[in-house]
């Protein structure tokens, strides 16, 4: 595991030896009556500040657009284990499911998640575990496409423009949001949270995490899209990546695309839908 993200989970870990207690406090004290939840969707800083990928490419993002459709948030008791259960059995059910495409890049290096939706009326409680799939929208500047990067890398002088139009349908299950806040525990008439969480270094891996880090050995890296540029663009989809792409660095990619969807550090379980 990489040092940022050690760093990251060191305290969070800490914070979860307390969790089962505080959690049966906050059950006990919740208002039941409704209020708003809101679901964001965060692309962390890889996305917002760009980052260093694997194989040495500064990548930054223009824009990295999501569409996500069949949005819910769950109060289950007992907590929702994506890697032991198929499906939350629920309490309670919140759910957004017309299609909503975000960019994930939009604002400056400090910008907060992107709303996605808010939700009125949602009953109080606390939201333990949350679903969404990714879908192609109808129009827009991500049109057909789930999954759209846009950006620039650069490497020893060398310049691509990129453009990855990603046609994967994903459907991700996800329990708990890890982090150093806690999330979703909404209170009568109050607002909170719950927030859908990318991790685009497992695709292009992390240049400041060690070569033999379980981040950068499971990574595609950017060298195999720079490979594919033109004049100094790689504009390319994913017939373009299937048909060009070697055979292994095609299986690393549909292996990773996969695992993008998290909420904070918890793992979701994926679903390929199409």
């Amino acid at each position: 595991m990489n040092l940022r993200r050690v760093l990251k989970i060191a305290p969070i870990a800490l914070a979860l030896l307390a969790c089962s207690q505080e959690d049966t406090v906050e059950s006990a004290q919740v208002d039941s009556q409704p209020g708003t939840l809101v679901i964001t969707a965060n692309g962390e800083d890889f996305v917002r500040q760009g980052f260093v990928s694997k194989d040495g490419w500064q990548v930054d993002f223009d824009s990295v657009y999501v569409t996500l459709a069949d949005l819910k948030a769950y109060q289950t008791d007992p907590p929702f284990e994506p890697e032991k259960q198929a499906q939350p059995t629920a309490k309670q059910t919140v759910e957004a499911s017309s299609p909503i495409t975000v960019d994930l890049a939009a604002g400056d290096e400090e910008a907060e998640p992107i709303v996605v939706t808010e939700i009125d009326d949602a009953p109080g409680g606390r939201y333990n575990a949350l679903s969404w799939t990714m879908v192609p929208p109808a129009d827009g500047p991500a049109a057909g496409y789930p999954l759209m990067l846009v950006g620039t890398a650069m490497k020893d002088g060398e310049s691509v423009d990129f453009q990855l139009q990603m046609d994967e349908n994903l459907g991700f299950v996800c329990g708990d949001f890890i982090g150093d806040t806690r999330k979703g525990v909404l209170d009568g008439g109050q607002t909170a949270d719950v927030e859908a969480t990318f991790h685009f270094d497992h695709l292009f891996g992390d240049g400041d995490a060690p070569v033999d880090d379980e981040i950068n050995t499971g990574a595609l890296g950017f060298d195999p899209i720079a490979a594919l540029a033109e004049n100094g663009e790689a504009f390319l989809t994913s017939d373009d990546l299937e048909q060009n792409l070697n055979k292994e660095d095609y299986e690393t990619l549909q292996t990773l695309l996969p695992s993008l969807g998290h909420v904070g550090e918890g793992h979701c379980e994926e679903t390929l839908l199409s």
